[in-house]
């Protein structure tokens, strides 16, 4: 039987005293103009979403023929084939569309510190950004949080960031999807909340920003060592084993950093998890399955065609660690395969020959 995808429906009632109440906010009530930066699966997906809400919104690129598809077509032809964009979604190459109230950052998150350095002069005072990419940058071993507002800091920008299982895919098709908004101000993520939320796309708001970015950001790690699991057809109880103690070392270095233990059981943590290390529209969990079939790094990567975060990610991870002295011991064993110093086979009989300890 197929799930209702009316499975998060927010009544007429609900969305009535949602309107007033945001009248009240800063951002004002009603139609929004909003810039979602990042032409990717994600960013059209989340820009599709946001018109379906009734807002203005723009979407800014860099490739000037899926800009032209988008505005021509209503569809995104590279990354999302097929499917239908919102006909009052546009698109645009000028980052002058940048100087909107609400900002939604789809740009991946190695390229966020040199996008937002170079776009610079194109926000506006007071803008309110929404990061919606997943990652740790690999140069400084910092999440979006703990650099992008000071890049910003004489425009005081609000920083909130979007994360949770949500494959682009399935979100511009309908399909019942839960997320969370997290911002150190909870009524500005309970705003940006009521602005996405929809009959089939359910916001749930958190204060603990580092805690949601990090479980983001290394879950794609361990996805990318449940697809080696997958790929080495080592089976299910492994598979399993390694998820619960992914899932265990998330949490060991959130907590060393500040976060809180209890996010990472929710949806940017164990949520995010399930969906990216076995979900056959993970792109990490995509690389790790070619890994563990003996294709090289070279090759996996093209033939996904697009960026998977978990590649940089892991080596920020390990760093991160390191400095911190948290034990990460699958993230180091998929750094070893990826830069070659293991095999795949190699680094599974590694990790099941670590001294036992308790649960």
């Amino acid at each position: 039987m197929q799930p209702s995808k009316n499975l998060f429906y927010f009544s007429h009632f609900q969305y009535q005293h949602i309107a007033i109440w945001l009248e009240g906010t800063a951002l004002g009530g009603g139609k929004q103009k909003i810039c979602v930066a990042g032409g990717g699966s994600w960013g059209t997906a989340l820009a599709h979403l946001a018109c379906q809400n009734g807002h203005e919104v723009t979407l800014y690129l860099r490739d000037k023929n899926v800009c032209a598809a988008i505005n021509e077509s209503h569809e995104n032809v590279h990354y999302l084939p097929g499917l239908p964009l919102h006909p009052s979604l546009t698109a645009s190459t000028d980052p002058g569309v940048l100087r909107a109230p609400i900002v939604v950052l789809a740009v991946p998150c190695q390229q966020q510190r040199s996008f937002v350095t170079t776009n610079k002069n194109a926000f506006c005072r007071g803008v309110v950004l929404v990061n919606a990419a997943k990652g740790i940058e690999d140069a400084s071993g910092l999440t979006a949080s703990q650099f992008l507002p000071a890049l910003l800091a004489e425009l005081a920008p609000v920083y909130t960031v979007l994360s949770g299982p949500s494959f682009a895919k399935e979100v511009l098709e309908g399909q019942p999807t839960a997320v969370v908004i997290a911002s150190d101000n909870a009524s500005q993520a309970a705003c940006i909340q009521h602005l996405l939320s929809s009959a089939s796309f359910r916001c749930y708001t958190s204060t603990d920003v580092l805690g949601v970015e990090i479980g983001g950001a290394v879950k794609n790690v361990i996805a990318i060592a449940a697809g080696l699991c997958d790929g080495l057809d080592i089976g299910t109880n492994g598979r399993a084993a390694l998820l619960t103690r992914g899932l265990a070392e998330i949490t060991r270095l959130g907590v060393a950093l500040g976060a809180k233990a209890a996010t990472f059981m929710g949806l940017s943590g164990l949520g995010d998890l399930v969906l990216t290390a076995t979900g056959n529209l993970s792109r990490n969990r995509t690389l790790g399955l070619a890994l563990g079939q003996g294709k090289s790094l070279e090759e996996a990567t093209r033939e996904i065609g697009m960026v998977t975060e978990g590649v940089k990610t892991a080596f920020a991870v390990s760093k991160l660690a390191r400095r911190l002295g948290v034990s990460v011991p699958i993230t180091s064993a998929v750094c070893a395969i990826l830069d070659g110093t293991l095999t795949a086979r190699e680094a599974s009989i590694q990790l099941m020959s670590r001294s036992l300890g308790q649960e």
